[in-house]
């Protein structure tokens, strides 16, 4: 039955087999494979460390809004909800403030510093590959 809300076309099965799956944006080819699990190990295991840092570089709330905005994935606006601020003080907690033409605050600056400290940042020995 024909949608005019919608382009239908009607394709024969067979000819859709012959398209191959290299063609798809889904297509992840072995390489791709294994470049992302070394992307995934190597998230993994610095994350935890990142995590186990929260408590000495970063204040409470900094510590709050870092975890719902990286760990749960929640939006700037839902971390405000939940925190019962505003957004752009939840932006003040993630990424800080410009004053006088100087970066201040900021759990994202911290917890940079504490990465580069720890050679925690991009080539750093001591992660797993799959």
């Amino acid at each position: 039955m024909y949608n005019s809300d919608f382009w239908e076309i009607r394709l024969n099965q067979r000819d859709l087999e012959k398209i191959p799956n290299e063609n798809g944006i889904w297509f992840e080819s072995r390489e791709d494979r294994q470049l992302r699990y070394v992307r995934e190990d190597r998230v993994a295991a610095v994350a935890v460390r990142i995590i186990e840092a929260f408590p000495h570089c970063l204040t409470d709330r900094q510590r709050e809004a870092a975890l719902l905005y990286f760990r749960h994935g929640k939006t700037q606006r839902e971390i405000a909800e939940i925190m019962g601020i505003s957004r752009r003080v939840v932006s003040q907690h993630l990424f800080g403030i410009t004053r006088g033409g100087r970066q201040v605050g900021g759990a994202m600056r911290k917890l940079r510093k504490y990465c580069e400290a720890e050679s925690l940042g991009p080539g750093a020995p001591g992660t797993a590959s799959r």
